[in-house]
């Protein structure tokens, strides 16, 4: 899936290359506050400094014989520093390595995906606005209800997307600290004081509290909101996904030219990007429930969590990178046929006015079970005579006498039901707010 998948800004933050980068600049760090302490010589910092390097081929040969990715990465740098390498990783723990620079690669490939978020809430509220005025109809459980502003499903899911990024923003925070505090989390040999400088150096937040690693409930936490941040890019799938319905056929996918649909039947268009999102969102549902198993660890340490964290954390940001970034152009690309949505409201005839006529009875003084009645047998014998409603219930003496042919007709009229629509897009930010 990675290599498939992967765009390369993404994944070049999860390369054998990156991750050694991220673990010496770790390790410079520390150097770089040593020196400041005199415990560290002047020279020998600066020989680090200009010589410190490694080959990831070196240290893939290392750990063969060794059995340690760090101590193979160590001997490798130390391979080109010489004789001062002595001074590096003075006073760490593997895990002051790992867990800091896992944390620098969290902090890019979480920046990178608040960055597509972005894009995607643009595409959202374009075409929210787009299609603000255009009715539509509204559907519970698949069946047609009431008349709804087409552009309003974006604008629900740009709500969704809204609260999403924040929720990732927050957990990408939470997930983006270090710590250098040692075996057990004790300082035994540096302090704490050097942690905060180390990490401030680095970019990162400091852990206030760790073991020899940082707490797993801060990667769940941004696994997490990676799912979640998929369910919501799924909701928008799944609603293409219906509308592309041949029943439906109120919106579909972009067909690029050239493009087919299937190898026996060529006049398919299918909605394959929306099924990928909806397919792959389980995926990162998956690597969530992985994350949460995570955070149980035995007393100070254990390495449960390691080998699953070097699969579901790139896998996971690369996935949602994917998502994103194809959610955003199924959007931007989305082919509307106003006609056909025009022609799926009218379907039923102005049924879905029914809760109108309903409560103009009630207005004029009819009990609710009344109303009901009189209205569901307007609205039924239409149907099932294959006669708009709107004029069945303009012939029912018993509607026109009650409430008068009128305030049937405006019953009937789509943009008095969708007069309050404006207000919805204020509150979104999706328009000005009208002045007081």
């Amino acid at each position: 899936m990675i290599e498939r998948y992967t765009r390369p800004e993404m994944g070049a933050i999860w390369t054998e290359e990156a991750k050694f980068n991220a673990w010496l600049k770790v390790e410079l760090a520390v150097c770089d506050a040593w020196v400041k302490r005199g415990v560290i010589p002047e020279d020998a910092h600066k020989e680090i400094r200009a010589k410190a390097n490694f080959d990831v081929a070196r240290i893939n040969e290392i750990e063969k014989t060794v059995q340690h990715d760090v101590i193979a990465f160590l001997t490798s740098v130390a391979e080109y520093v010489g004789p001062s390498s002595r001074f590096v990783h003075l006073g760490m723990t593997s895990s002051d390595v790992l867990d800091s620079a896992l944390a620098i690669q969290i902090q890019d490939a979480g920046a990178q995906l608040l960055k597509e978020c972005d894009r995607l809430l643009d595409a959202l509220k374009s075409k929210a606005i787009e299609y603000k005025d255009l009715p539509a109809v509204g559907r519970t459980h698949g069946i047609h209800a009431e008349p709804v502003a087409f552009g309003l499903r974006f604008a629900r899911f740009y709500e969704q997307m809204l609260r999403t990024t924040d929720r990732l923003r927050d957990a990408w925070k939470v997930a983006s600290v270090g710590k250098i505090s040692g075996a057990v989390g004790v300082y035994v040999h540096l302090d704490p004081e050097m942690e905060e400088e180390v990490m401030a150096s680095l970019g990162l937040g400091v852990a206030p509290i760790s073991s020899q690693v940082v707490s797993r409930d801060r990667h769940a936490d941004f696994l997490g909101a990676i799912a979640l941040v998929a369910t919501v890019l799924e909701s928008i799938a799944l609603e293409v996904r219906h509308m592309q319905r041949t029943e439906v056929g109120e919106a579909r996918e972009g067909f690029r030219k050239g493009q087919k649909g299937s190898s026996a039947m060529p006049h398919k268009r299918n909605p394959i990007n929306a099924e990928k999102i909806c397919g792959m969102a389980r995926l990162l549902r998956g690597n969530m429930h992985a994350a949460y198993e995570n955070v149980a660890l035995w007393h100070e340490r254990d390495i449960s969590h390691s080998s699953v964290e070097r699969v579901i954390l790139p896998d996971s940001t690369i996935a949602l990178d994917y998502l994103l970034n194809l959610t955003t152009r199924m959007v931007e690309g989305l082919v509307v046929d106003e006609k056909r949505v025009e022609d799926v409201l009218n379907l039923t005839g102005g049924a879905v006015f029914s809760e109108g006529l309903l409560l103009e009875l009630v207005k004029n003084g009819r009990t609710r079970e009344e109303s009901y009645a009189i209205v569901q047998k307007v609205a039924h014998d239409a149907l099932d005579r294959g006669v708009p409603v709107k004029d069945a219930a303009l012939d029912s003496s018993e509607l026109t006498d009650a409430i008068g042919a009128d305030r049937v007709k405006r019953v009937f009229d789509a943009k008095h039901a969708l007069r309050h629509v404006d207000k919805i897009y204020q509150r979104l930010g999706l328009l000005p707010k009208a002045d007081s």
